[in-house]
């Protein structure tokens, strides 16, 4: 999908998502508005990711909770990883569910939103292990590696505070899967506390746009863009701002 050369974050969401929904290539749950929007060929996007030697060297990966990453998480256990999600706006000082698979039976179960914290368990920044490959949900990616979400920040915002634990680096792979109607070609606004994606992958084939056009990655929070709300609200920047 090209995009206009002043195409903002809004307009680009809109649009990614009413193409979906128009194509027939949205899947449940419907609508695609104002979520990660799941697609047809999802499966097939997680089984090209599984195919990627940064997911063969994983052992640890967080991933995002929504749909269209669900095979993901599912073939992630099946094939050993531990799995790490934020609990949902990071509302709890135990801000993580581990997903475990040698505690799991029932992985099916364990893997969707609502039994991910039912099954899995609920732990602190400490209990975190190291991340080697983060997964995040996508609304739109271009080329370059600019990722666009749903517009609340948590994604970037959960790898910034990661990213102050110690728990990723520089060298941390952040990975996408999307449909190609959600893959872009043209430039959309970025901030510097956008995460750019390492590893773009849709069902029929595999981006790695490299240096991300020059921009460097988030090394932290930026305290600056956090109102006094948010910081009330999420107990882990509360901890973090102690330290």
């Amino acid at each position: 999908m090209r995009a206009s050369d002043d195409a903002s974050k809004a307009t680009v969401r809109e649009r990614v998502w009413d193409d979906l929904e128009d194509s027939g290539e949205a899947r449940f749950p419907f609508p695609p508005h104002g979520r990660i929007p799941n697609y047809a060929g999802a499966d097939d996007a997680a089984d090209r990711l599984a195919d990627q030697p940064e997911w063969e060297a994983a052992t640890a990966i967080k991933a995002n909770p929504d749909a269209p990453q669900l095979p993901v998480r599912r073939r992630a256990l099946r094939e050993g990883k531990t799995v790490y999600m934020a609990v949902p706006r990071l509302a709890d000082e135990d801000c993580f569910l581990k997903l475990d698979p040698d505690e799991l039976d029932d992985y099916d179960a364990a893997t969707t939103v609502s039994g991910s914290a039912e099954h899995g368990e609920q732990i602190g920044p400490d209990a975190v292990d190291e991340i080697d490959l983060i997964v995040s949900g996508s609304v739109a990616v271009t080329e370059s590696g600019g990722r666009i979400g749903k517009g609340e920040g948590y994604s970037d915002l959960e790898y910034a505070i990661l990213r102050d634990l110690g728990l990723v680096d520089g060298s941390t792979t952040v990975a996408t899967t999307i449909h190609e109607r959600q893959l872009i070609d043209g430039p959309v606004e970025v901030g510097a506390h956008d995460v750019p994606m390492d590893l773009i992958v849709t069902p029929e084939r595999v981006f790695r746009p490299g240096d991300h056009s020059g921009r460097d990655r988030p090394t932290g929070v930026d305290w600056e863009l956090l109102d006094a709300d948010r910081l009330e609200e999420i107990p882990v920047l509360q901890r973090l701002t102690e330290r």
